[in-house]
């Protein structure tokens, strides 16, 4: 599937709930940062390596800009260490290790950073990759967690695969998420007017907007 066409028609619906000015703060603040010299807030400096390497496996350089140039792993540690309440930050953090894990196991490498884009995209790839009827197992399998932790449970604990899947889910709706919320994206990739005109309540969205989602 072309890129810019899937940006252009996808909605901002990722089951994250965050005003909109904490959003463009939160973008703002990462424009200047360079990759290299990043060291993460919320991730381990090592799990911040692969996470720039993460994003641009979901979403590599083409005809627009690629996730990390678009400082999409600033936005997602910044999203995580200042937006996300403890107890999700806790979940977070168990998943990301089970992940990394995952992937140090598969590479058969002994240090987070002598692990290969080719091989993170074979691991990543093998988590979101899976049919429906797995995805819909693995969800009950989360939900059922969830509840457990809910009720006060300290002894819960989440299968190694499904909290690996976890996070790889997660990782790719906030990596289009933070894309999206991007200045470039929003303003060359969606329909972007930044002086408001009229308001149509019901109109062909070929007509209006030539089948662009509106920017933020």
């Amino acid at each position: 599937m072309d890129r810019r066409k899937a940006l252009k028609n996808m909605g901002l619906a990722m089951g994250y709930t965050v005003a909109t000015p904490t959003l463009v703060s939160l973008m703002q603040g990462c424009k200047t940062e360079n990759v290299v010299e990043w060291t993460p807030d919320f991730f381990t400096k090592e799990q911040g390596a692969v996470l720039v390497q993460l994003v641009d496996i979901i979403l590599p350089k083409t005809d627009t800009p690629s996730a990390s140039e678009m400082q999409v792993h600033l936005f997602i540690d910044r999203f995580a260490d200042q937006a996300m309440e403890p107890e999700r930050k806790d979940f977070v953090k168990m998943v990301t290790e089970k992940f990394m894990g995952k992937a140090l196991k598969e590479a058969g490498a002994e240090k987070l950073t002598d692990i290969d884009t080719k091989q993170l995209e074979k691991t990543l790839g093998g988590l979101l990759k899976i049919s429906k009827e797995a995805q819909l197992k693995n969800m009950e399998v989360l939900e059922a967690y969830n509840e457990e932790v809910a009720s006060g449970n300290e002894d819960a604990v989440l299968d190694n695969d499904v909290a690996s899947f976890s996070f790889a889910n997660m990782l790719r709706d906030m990596t289009i998420w933070g894309y999206k919320t991007s200045e470039y994206v929003g303003e060359e990739v969606l329909a972007y007017l930044p002086i408001p005109g009229e308001y149509v309540g019901c109109g062909d969205v070929q007509e209006l907007t030539g089948g662009k989602a509106w920017s933020m």
